[in-house]
């Protein structure tokens, strides 16, 4: 069976289930006090509510709202097809179901302009991530919890004292430690500024206080600034 007798063969099976079930609901809605054009109206809004919830779920296969008006939709066409199936007393409808009846136009009105005019979410597509540099570290000058670590000159032995009658050899003058670049700068500013207020060379004690290092420290600072 080719592509065309299949097609034509749907059609055939839809033309005749919607026949159908366009004849149930003007029955139904006949029987349950909607007479004349108003009787050919329900099938219609039936349809076209049943149809509009399937478009939306074309679009939008996860929206809620859409499959809960399909679901409405498609119980009214269900129910009108199984009450006129002999179940139900065409002459003698149920005061609940006319109720039901006579507001199903406003409840389908409600949910074609909510179906229709709902905006359809739409997931942003992935922004590439930004490429991430590497900032250099940050050294915080105010803190004492913790002193930067400081590479120490090993020191050198002491040369063994000569047994003349010159005495003992003078020791040699510890080096300084190596101190990080940048703290070394922000004691020079702080030494230079406090040159330029008051002409007079920036104590220790007070470079200590102003740094909040501990005293190895800033000994080794003022031995590089040569402030002692």
């Amino acid at each position: 069976m080719n592509r065309s007798i299949r097609l034509d063969a749907v059609l055939i099976q839809a033309v005749i289930a919607g026949a159908l079930s366009f004849s149930h609901l003007h029955d139904l809605a006949d029987a349950a006090g909607q007479s004349g054009w108003k009787a050919w109206a329900y099938p219609v809004s039936v349809d076209l509510l049943l149809v509009a919830a399937w478009r939306r779920l074309r679009t939008a296969r996860r929206d809620r709202a859409a499959w809960a008006w399909f679901v409405i939709a498609l119980f009214a066409s269900l129910g009108a097809n199984i009450a006129t199936a002999g179940l139900l007393d065409l002459n003698a409808v149920p005061a609940w179901l006319r109720i039901v009846v006579a507001g199903w136009p406003a409840l389908a009105f409600l949910g074609g302009t909510l179906l229709v005019h709902t905006p359809t979410e739409i997931n942003p597509a992935p922004t590439p991530e930004a490429e991430t540099t590497e900032e250099p570290p940050v050294i915080d000058l105010h803190r004492a919890d913790a002193a930067p670590e400081i590479d120490v000159a090993p020191a050198q032995p002491e040369p063994a004292a000569e047994l003349s009658a010159v005495g003992p050899a003078p020791e040699p003058k510890p080096l300084p430690a190596s101190v990080p670049p940048a703290l070394l700068d922000h004691a020079r500013k702080l030494a230079d500024h406090h040159r330029a207020t008051t002409g007079t060379p920036l104590p220790v004690d007070r470079l200590r206080a102003q740094l909040g290092l501990p005293a190895p420290v800033v000994d080794s600072i003022a031995a590089h600034l040569q402030l002692a």
